[in-house]
């Protein structure tokens, strides 16, 4: 049974899982989308989403954590630069998933990750 479990396994063991997740999320931040297949893009979201929000936050335990995550004090830095203009109006929701193609090889559906883009200022 499945009771409490929140995460997909996708068929690899933890710290392959968790790598994977670490190296996806900092390749959103210096790319803006990434492609991949549906269910890591699924499990992608809420892990890109939580490390815009540190960010946004932007104190020193912040940058901490972000770093957990991405490995990269470049891409930390960048992230934090970034982040206060770019996401300030916007509460939550910082990427999207487009579903887009079925992959030719192996037939699993594909989407694309991107990071959403601030709203135009309506005058």
């Amino acid at each position: 049974m499945r009771h409490r479990n929140a995460n997909r396994k996708l068929s690899r063991t933890s710290s392959h899982r968790e790598a994977m997740m670490r190296n996806m999320v900092a390749s959103l931040f210096v790319h803006g989308r990434i492609e991949t297949t549906l269910l890591k893009a699924k499990e992608l979201l809420p892990l890109a989403d939580k490390v815009v929000t540190l960010a946004k936050r932007g104190d020193l335990h912040a940058k901490r954590q972000a770093n957990y995550y991405l490995r990269s004090d470049k891409v930390c830095a960048q992230l934090f630069s970034e982040a206060k203009n770019r996401f300030q109006d916007r509460g939550s929701g910082y990427t999207r998933m487009i579903p887009t193609r079925i992959r030719r090889g192996d037939a699993a559906p594909m989407a694309l990750v991107e990071l959403v883009s601030p709203k135009a200022a309506v005058k």
